[in-house]
This record gives structure tokens, C-alpha cells and sequence, in this order.
């Protein structure tokens, strides 16, 4: 047996006493939330953290320094213009990005079997990056992640770069590929059996 093995249920009863947390803190997507409970009533799984996916405006000083960047915007679900418009009106410096990241789960499993198996039905349903992200003494973890992602830039130092007709096109595409990661969290769920020790 793997130590991960044997340190499972004390991993999984953490897990569960921090997600009761944030839940009470309405720090949880609200519509991932049946998609955690399902899992973390089956024996062998339990989730460590997750993001049903979004789209966002982010101002940032230059692409990819998250730690001075600053969210103008955030969206569950699909946006309108008018939301996207209010957000851009509060970019004063550096970059302003519009940017869609897709559902990301991070799922604990008691044996590399229970992974291999979670992985797998995770691809089946559209997750096509999911993979058994990191194995230690500790616990074994799985991450169920999908493929769709936009980073476009809009503006720059307070200016607006793009014309309003490419704003409301980047937006159409970004609220289809939240349509499209949404319903791959559907199929998830509904795939997951219920209160079953494994998959």
C-alpha cells in the first residue's frame, strides 16, 4: 500500500472541513457546486479545490504578472457588452486583457487505480487535459482540466485599442466557449455514478 493510500481518509476529512468553509464564506462557483458534493459522496474521491470557468478583464502591467494585476471584471457565466464596456471604463494603466479560462478540479483519489479511472471518464466527457497532476506521501491528486482559453488584449495605459465591433465578436466567442465548458461540467456530472465506492 502507498502511504498516500493510508493517509486518505484524514486527507479527504480536511478537504471536506475547508470546503464547508468557503461554502459558508460563498467563496465556491455556486454552480459547480452538485458536481463537488457528487464527488466527494463517492469513497474514493474527494476535491481539494476548484473553478467552474470563466471570463474576465484583467488590467495587468505587462501579460502575465498575476501578482500586480488587478480583476476589473469576473464572470461565472456569460456577460453582456454593456458588462464587458463597464469593466473596460475602469482600465487606467498597463494592459487590459479579456481572458476565458476554462473549469479546473483538483480531485483527491484514494488509489492510482481510482485516478486512472477518473482521468479516463474526465477525457471521455471533454476534459481533455486531465491528467494525475502530483503524486506525494501525502496525497494523490488529479486535475480535470478542458481546452478552451482566450487572451485577447483590448487596451493599453487607458486607451481602448480594438473598435466596438471586435469587442462585441470577442465577446460572442467567449460566451460560446463558457456555453461549451459548462455543458462539459453537465456531462461530468451526470456520468459521476452516486455514493459508489468507485467509478
Amino acid at each position: 500500500m502507498f502511504k498516500f493510500e493510508r493517509n486518505f481518509e484524514r486527507a479527504k476529512k480536511e478537504a471536506l472541513t475547508s470546503l464547508q468553509i468557503a461554502l459558508r464564506r460563498g467563496e465556491v462557483d455556486e454552480d459547480i457546486i452538485p458536481l463537488l458534493q457528487k464527488i466527494n459522496s463517492m469513497e474514493n474521491y474527494f476535491t481539494t479545490s476548484s473553478c467552474s470557468g470563466r471570463i474576465s478583464i484583467m488590467e495587468m502591467p505587462n501579460f502575465g504578472d498575476k501578482v500586480n494585476a488587478k480583476w476589473l471584471g469576473k464572470w461565472h457565466r456569460e456577460v453582456s457588452f454593456d458588462e464587458v464596456l463597464e469593466a473596460v471604463k475602469k482600465h487606467k494603466e498597463g494592459q487590459l486583457w479579456l481572458l476565458v479560462r476554462s473549469p479546473i478540479l483538483h480531485v483527491g483519489a484514494k488509489t492510482l487505480e481510482d485516478a486512472v479511472k477518473l482521468v479516463n471518464l474526465a477525457v471521455s466527457c471533454g476534459f481533455k487535459y486531465s491528467n494525475i497532476k502530483s503524486i506525494s506521501d501525502r496525497k494523490l491528486i488529479v486535475e480535470i482540466r478542458s481546452t478552451e482559453r482566450l487572451d485577447v488584449l483590448l487596451g493599453e495605459d487607458g486607451n481602448l485599442l480594438v473598435p466596438e465591433e471586435y469587442l462585441r465578436k470577442v465577446i460572442e466567442i467567449a460566451n460560446a466557449q463558457l456555453r461549451r465548458f459548462k455543458e462539459k461540467l453537465r456531462r461530468l456530472e451526470e456520468a459521476l455514478p452516486l455514493h459508489q465506492k468507485t467509478l
